[in-house]
């Protein structure tokens, strides 16, 4: 049995992998500012505090002697949280806060491993100009040049716990997570992602309606289930790999086409509007070639079951 400490515990991914350490036997520990919202924390330790206050994220470390850390917490959101420039602030101070103090603590309190949680936000603009054919592949990370302050975020952090390896000899792995999404996550409130508030909005519809997406519609992504991110994390943290590595979906599609999958699930006649909003980057998917090379494996799940599961997880949300 491991002590695990996760951060993020309370939200989407953090939530889902409470769960799947508990069931490999492990003690969990989990941290956030608020409990899981849509089902109970499976941690037996939860602590409800705020990561950015140093003595806090201390007095975790003091409390358990840690194994392996994953960091899961950050400010983020869908395109409506991230591209306004609204929130880019928030989104700079409050995740390279919490990375700093994990950061420390997990050199002074000499734990095993500790995974970052990185994501496809960090590769350049420049790259994802052509929306079938972009190049997120892990070397094209750099020159730097992502499309956001969370992508900029991200990036930094990296190299932060980079450099914890490098002066502390701390055993670090870094994924950069693709579009999560499934059961359990946001899917309304203003940073849910393009899945579950597509979803919702299919779902809140009338046949013979209509729904507004942002942009033009021909802008693409890759979507990756949260079971498969939850996989290919594990997976990680047991190899001999630090990566930074891709763990995202090659299954590449555009939003317009994201939502008439949906709308084909749902079984209505319904119209899509495409209006001014924020929308990111023109093209983005996993480049797969570097997990498949380092960990023998894939995300292989379709999109379209991924997605009924999902829009029937938040049509029964929507019901109670």
């Amino acid at each position: 049995m491991k002590n695990i400490l996760i951060t993020g515990a309370g939200g989407f991914i953090g939530s889902h992998m409470a769960k799947a350490q508990k069931l490999l036997g492990n003690f969990v520990i989990g941290a956030d500012l608020k409990y899981p919202e849509f089902s109970e924390s499976k941690c037996d330790a939860f602590y409800k505090l705020d990561l950015r206050d140093y003595n806090l994220c201390k007095s975790i470390f003091k409390n358990h002697k840690i194994d392996e850390v994953y960091t899961l917490a950050a400010d983020m959101g869908g395109a409506g949280y991230i591209f306004t420039g609204r929130n880019d602030l928030n989104i700079l101070h409050n995740s390279c806060q919490i990375n700093l103090n994990i950061a420390e603590m997990a050199c002074l309190n000499k734990v095993n491993k500790l995974f970052f949680s990185s994501s496809a936000c960090v590769y350049p603009m420049h790259n994802q100009q052509d929306p079938d054919n972009p190049i997120c592949s892990e070397n094209s990370a750099y020159p730097a040049n992502p499309d956001s302050e969370y992508g900029w975020e991200k990036i930094f952090s990296e190299r932060l716990y980079l450099a914890c390896t490098k002066n502390h000899s701390l055993n670090i792995k870094i994924a950069r997570f693709h579009n999560i999404f499934g059961p359990e996550g946001t899917w309304c409130g203003g940073k849910e992602k393009a899945p579950a508030a597509i979803c919702r909005k299919v779902i809140e519809a009338s046949d013979h309606d209509s729904i507004e997406i942002w942009g033009l519609g021909t802008q693409t992504r890759s979507f990756l289930y949260i079971d498969e991110c939850i996989e290919g994390t594990i997976r990680l943290m047991n190899s001999d790999f630090s990566g930074p590595v891709n763990i995202g979906s090659s299954e590449m599609i555009s939003i317009n086409n994201l939502a008439k999958m949906i709308i084909n699930i749902s079984g209505k006649t319904i119209e899509i509007k495409n209006i001014p909003g924020p929308i990111g980057v023109f093209g983005r998917s996993s480049d797969n070639i570097l997990i498949k090379e380092k960990l023998n494996w894939e995300p292989s799940m379709k999109l379209i079951d991924g997605i009924t599961n999902t829009y029937k997880w938040i049509t029964s949300q929507i019901k109670k």
